[in-house]
């Protein structure tokens, strides 16, 4: 089939490379004539595993193809994926369309023959409908142009998998071709055996927010127990572990830590509020205010915490960051707890030096006030304090005995949960976790004297 993929985001540019993977002829269409550009060289604008693969592959074979215009996507495409941004707005909690707006009414009047408009952004429910209507108004007489919805599942890190091999897959439709059309359009997956839920648009508008709204509160439920094993001297890996053992609970996503962030759960869990309070049913959800202070507050308590190590005061101290992309995987830094902690500890006036594998730019961009170091060692070489703040595999496959020897304060709080704490303590280190208990001190093997002190150059 032809298909059009408008918005390359996260979203877009997953979703254009996978459909051209499983056989479809697919066209990607973006206002930003330099990320196009770079597409249509076979160049990803953002890290996710293997979508270079697949973009280099399909982009060569002619395959996938980019372009900026709408009345082109129009002529070429049977359906037509919206696949553009629904962010917070700036005045409310509320999801800000116009991106999905925009989008309708400039591909609309275009519009020839039979189609199909098929949504994926996370959007309100009610939607479906209201675009409907708008596309009926602006689409010429003799086209036949139907809007469905079929949420994406995406994880950051995983998308490429999550779309060619979902869990699951959502079509909100009004019609029994539309139904068929998306059938089609998924047919490899549907001869997987993957499930497909056929239901009303509004359904599907829901299920996306739904989903994240019960894994957001799944997350801050266990870092609120982490909150409450601190203070009773409990240790929430044991509680979480003892948890997912309950089958009617499980344990994946009972994780405690710094919370979650990116660029979906915070503002569709608030976006979901707003329309809830819209509907009149406000009372109904109105717990995921707790969930979403819950997850603020885990950023003050890692500061809380890193400031006691570093007895009562940060002004003045080396911190070193671990991490800057809301998670591993990811180069993401929307609404990062990572970034949003090395912010705070700088203005409390610590001299902060972060690394991540793959965020660094994306971070410099957004606090070009603090330093970035190009590997873990001139991150920590002299640090008071080491902060692990998103769980890369590299920080955790670090040899903490190694580090030591450039860190003799060997402080390190584990705002992750991630690391070998047991492994970190018999190289010398103090270790800090949410919701875990400090263990009796037991001697070290190494001593402070062991090591001669490595100190940094200055960076002014």
């Amino acid at each position: 089939m032809r298909l059009t993929v408008i918005g390359t985001g996260y979203l877009g540019a997953v979703h254009a490379a996978c459909m051209a993977e499983i056989g479809h002829e697919v066209l990607g269409v973006d206002v930003d004539a330099e990320k196009i550009a770079l597409l249509a060289d076979g160049r990803t604008p953002f890290y996710e595993p293997r979508l270079q693969e697949l973009l280099t592959r399909n982009v060569g074979s002619g395959q996938l193809r980019f372009t900026t215009s709408l009345r082109e996507a129009a002529v070429f495409g049977e359906v037509h994926f919206i696949c553009v941004g629904t962010p917070q707005r700036q005045d409310s909690p509320a999801a800000d369309l116009r991106h999905v707006d925009a989008v309708v009414d400039g591909l609309a009047p275009h519009l020839r023959g039979s189609c199909l408009i098929v949504g994926k952004s996370t959007v309100p429910a009610g939607t479906t409908s209201r675009l409907a209507a708008r596309v009926r108004a602006l689409a010429p007489e003799d086209t036949d142009a139907e809007v469905a919805w079929n949420p994406e599942f995406l994880r950051e890190g995983f998308a490429v998998e999550d779309t060619l091999r979902p869990d699951r897959l959502v079509a909100g439709v009004t019609s029994a071709r539309a139904d068929e059309v998306l059938r089609r359009v998924y047919a490899p997956m549907l001869d997987a055996e993957v499930p497909y839920i056929s239901t009303d648009p509004a359904t599907a508008e829901l299920v996306k927010v739904a989903a994240n709204s019960f894994l957001a509160t799944k997350i801050s439920f266990i870092n609120a127990m982490a909150e409450v094993c601190d203070a009773a001297g409990g240790d929430v890996t044991t509680l979480a572990d003892a948890l997912g053992h309950d089958t009617r609970i499980g344990r994946r996503f009972l994780s405690a830590g710094l919370g979650f962030g990116g660029g979906c759960l915070p503002k569709d869990i608030r976006a979901f509020m707003a329309r809830a309070e819209e509907l009149g049913v406000g009372p109904a959800v109105s717990f995921l205010h707790q969930v979403d202070e819950i997850n603020a507050r885990q950023r003050r308590r890692t500061v809380d915490i890193a400031r006691e190590m570093t007895g009562g005061d940060l002004a003045g101290r080396r911190v070193a960051v671990l991490g800057a992309a809301f998670k591993p995987d990811s180069d993401d830094v929307r609404d990062s707890p990572a970034l949003a902690v090395a912010a705070a500890v700088h203005r409390e006036g610590a001299e902060v030096r972060l690394h991540d594998p793959q965020a660094m730019e994306n971070a410099r961009a957004v606090l070009p006030q603090l330093e970035y170091a190009p590997d873990v060692d001139k991150a920590c070489e002299d640090a008071d304090l080491v902060l692990h703040l998103t769980e890369w595999i590299d920080y955790r496959r670090i040899d903490p005995a190694r580090l030591a020897q450039l860190t003799p304060a060997r402080r390190i709080l584990d705002a992750r949960n991630a690391l070998d704490h047991p492994l970190w303590r018999a190289a010398g280190w103090t270790v800090r976790a949410l919701g875990r208990p400090q263990p009796p001190a037991v001697p070290s093997q190494h001593t402070a004297t062991q090591f001669a002190p490595v100190y940094s150059a200055d960076l002014g």
